[in-house]
């Protein structure tokens, strides 16, 4: 069956050529524009010589620049290796060299490092977008040849199984791995995730979710250009210029990690009108359900759900799908065509209940075709038929799943399993915390000992003897944190993930 992502910015364009694709700085880019652009980068990128299925590295923040090369690149029959503009020369090494990638696209900003690293791998050019003013490093060739005029190709007529995405894992357990997203498992999960929301034509969602990062890929751009909506690019999240944007071009949709809720919950509104907002999309890591209430609270009308996913589940696996039939805390149910089981350490199914808790294993259309070049870590993935997702949860009577946390994250104290997101739930209840993390300390007497990292609200005060003695009266004794540690800020990824890996 031939598909080609590259269709869904051409049917948008043919149901409203001058609808508003992309606002960006006061600028407005219709999809006739987006896919006129796009359709310039492929005749350009084509002429260079690149064979179908050749990589093209994109490392771009949130700029129109990132859509006309991503839509270029699926236009052209080529595959797309998305990087995060933060990453060293050592990690953009490896990203090209592993992925064979043949050309790099980069910011003028960083474009320095990245074509020193790019010059290390053999075969690879290096285009630069040209949008602060930083002088172009010799060597590179400017974005703006990939606009100049050529003869405009015809979509390729890509199989849907054929890989489109190249995506890395975040590399928590090793080196990353490029997990092969397809033309058709990332327009399902579009197209299953956008129905869910009931999403319009009408609808305008807040881009700061990385395009780089699977949920901005999939759940952001793509489902904004499979539905004709309109999506306000923000490079980076920061609370103020995320609030203007809604009050100004009246968002109805803010996908965004819980990190992005908690400081807008924490953020002065007073007197600045969000009342376009209808949904609140979250995932990334779980959010607390003190957060849920109380920007529900600050922002009527407006109800999160919360979702679930992997870069190897092409975003989304499971999804609350309203208000009316959401659980707050768990991450929902399999969206449709996707099927889960919660297994035990040898695979089998464990019963529905809050004391049987196992891995995740995902079963469906969404799922990548494998790590690319790894076949073994593709096997182990797959163990049984089954992709393993590390993460830990227990399913309810209603088939409901309720992660409990990452594998990893597990602390083991005394022989007891102790689930950080538990001890962190009950943190966000206290009125002087704004975000905690749980992670484990290495212990000689006990294998790992609980400690708590919290940063408080503006203004708030708390002592670490205090909040020690609030979470002793809440959880069972071998949980409750022995040592809470006070900072100004947790660290956070791109996407805004508290990294609990720098915190240990």
């Amino acid at each position: 069956m031939s598909f080609n992502l590259a269709q869904m910015l051409e049917e948008s364009r043919l149901a409203d050529p001058d609808k508003t694709c992309v606002v960006v700085d006061g600028t407005t880019l219709t999809y006739a524009q987006v896919e006129d652009l796009s359709a310039v980068v492929a005749g350009n990128l084509l002429a260079l010589g690149l064979e179908p299925g050749a990589k093209v590295a994109v490392q771009l923040p949130n700029v129109p620049h990132f859509l006309f090369a991503y839509f270029g690149i699926m236009r052209a029959g080529l595959v797309m290796v998305p990087l995060n503009p933060l990453l060293a020369g050592p990690e953009i090494v490896y990203h090209l060299d592993n992925s064979d990638a043949r050309v790099l696209i980069t910011l003028d900003l960083i474009a320095e490092g990245a074509h020193r690293a790019a010059q290390q791998v053999a075969g690879v050019s290096t285009y630069v977008v040209e949008v602060t003013g930083t002088p172009r490093p010799d060597g590179t060739r400017s974005f703006d040849e990939l606009l100049a005029p050529v003869d405009i190709p015809d979509i390729a007529p890509t199989n849907a199984d054929d890989t489109a995405v190249i995506l890395y894992t975040s590399g928590t357990t090793g080196k990353p791995k490029g997990a092969e997203l397809t033309h058709f498992s990332l327009m399902m999960n579009c197209t299953i995730g956008g129905d869910l929301l009931g999403f319009e034509d009408d609808d305008i969602g807040v881009a700061v979710l990385p395009f780089f990062h699977v949920f901005g890929l999939s759940s952001v751009l793509n489902a904004t250009v499979r539905y004709g909506g309109t999506m306000v690019l923000i490079p980076r999240f920061e609370v103020a210029p995320v609030i203007d944007a809604i009050e100004k071009h009246r968002v109805t949709i803010f996908p965004g990690v819980p990190t992005m809720f908690t400081a807008l919950l924490h953020a002065a509104t007073e007197g600045r009108d969000l009342s376009s907002l209808r949904v609140g999309i979250s995932g990334g890591a779980a959010i607390p359900g003190e957060v849920i209430r109380a920007f529900e609270e600050k922002v009527p009308g407006c109800v999160i759900l919360e979702g679930y996913g992997l870069s190897e589940s092409s975003s989304t696996a499971t999804f609350n799908i309203s208000a009316e039939q959401r659980k707050v805390l768990s991450i929902g149910k399999p969206v449709w065509g996707v099927r889960t089981r919660v297994v035990d350490g040898d695979g089998k199914p464990l019963p529905p209940g809050q004391d049987n808790v196992g891995e995740i294993v995902i079963q469906g259309h969404n799922l990548m075709k494998g790590y690319y070049k790894d076949p073994e870590a593709t096997a182990d993935a797959f163990r049984g038929g089954w992709f393993h997702t590390g993460d830990l949860a227990y399913a309810d009577e209603d088939g409901y799943l309720f992660v409990v946390d990452r594998k990893k994250d597990l602390v083991i104290r005394g022989g007891y399993n102790v689930y950080p997101r538990e001890v962190e739930e009950v943190l966000y209840t206290h009125p002087a915390v704004a975000e905690a993390a749980v992670i484990g300390k290495p212990d000689e007497m006990l294998g790992e000992e609980v400690v708590a990292v919290v940063a408080l609200k503006p203004g708030a005060r708390a002592t670490e003897e205090e909040l020690i003695a609030f979470c002793k009266e809440r959880v069972a004794a071998y949980k409750y944190p022995r040592e809470v540690r006070v900072v100004q800020e947790l660290p956070k990824g791109p996407t805004g993930k508290i990294l609990k890996k720098e915190l240990r």
